[in-house]
């Protein structure tokens, strides 16, 4: 156990030991904390970013501290990160382990306390989750889960869903994203050749349909149909 305690320098095998010691200790106290300390990052993903970033700090802060022991702990957390995520896609009992399976918080409009004790936030908590996804009453909600990366997901009761097309079983167009033919003042002739146009046509639509020039143009989008939508700038 002498990597445990501090000394003059230490040997390779005697830095790796540290690596893998401190890998998975901090896996143990963020499992402990709780998911919220970590929300919107996987746990292996929070741990990797916590200690990298504590190893590189050391050696460029302190010209005591040789560059060898980070060099060498660095590459053992990635292995070890890598070996991770491995086993985790091998194994769904080792999964589980390290994002546990989702758990509810609501159910058919009411909070289960148990849900919150065990997600370990408030009833505040929740309240602003349920604000931010533009929920105003608790009783409007079906099932509110608690994910392994520390959100929430939620899911109405179907009387409170937005009314879709699909309701009326009415046709709708298809899916269309704009692409940016004009960003800046400056024309992406790569979109232009991808729709099959010429840059001529390109300035007279501009000229007829928004009486300005692309030197004025801050951003401009073109769908399918050949409709462009310009933004000048104001």
């Amino acid at each position: 156990m002498h990597f445990f305690h501090g000394q003059e320098s230490l040997t390779i095998v005697e830095w790796i030991l540290r690596a893998v010691v401190s890998f998975l200790f901090v896996i143990l106290t963020v499992k402990i904390m709780g998911t919220r300390a970590i929300s919107q990052l996987r746990l292996l993903d929070f741990v990797i970013a916590l200690i990298l970033g504590n190893i590189i700090a050391h050696p460029l802060s302190d010209q005591r501290i040789g560059l060898k022991g980070s060099v060498v702990t660095t590459i053992v957390i990635v292995m070890l990160y890598l070996l991770g995520i491995f086993l985790s896609l091998k194994w769904p009992g080792l999964r589980k382990a390290i994002n546990s399976a989702p758990f509810p918080l609501i159910k058919e409009g009411e909070i289960l306390y148990k849900g919150l004790k065990r997600a370990r936030i408030s009833i505040d908590d929740l309240l602003a989750e349920l604000r931010k996804e533009k929920i105003e009453d608790v009783k409007k909600v079906a099932l509110a889960l608690w994910e392994s990366d520390g959100e929430i997901s939620f899911f109405l009761d179907p009387q409170f869903e937005a009314i879709t097309p699909s309701f009326y079983q009415l046709q709708t167009e298809p899916f269309d994203l704009p692409q940016t033919i004009i960003r800046e003042g400056r024309i992406d002739f790569t979109v232009l050749q991808h729709i099959n146009k010429e840059e001529d046509w390109l300035l007279n639509t501009l000229k007829s349909q928004h009486q300005t020039d692309v030197h004025d143009v801050l951003l401009a989008t073109i769908d399918r149909k050949a409709s462009l939508n310009v933004f000048l700038y104001r």
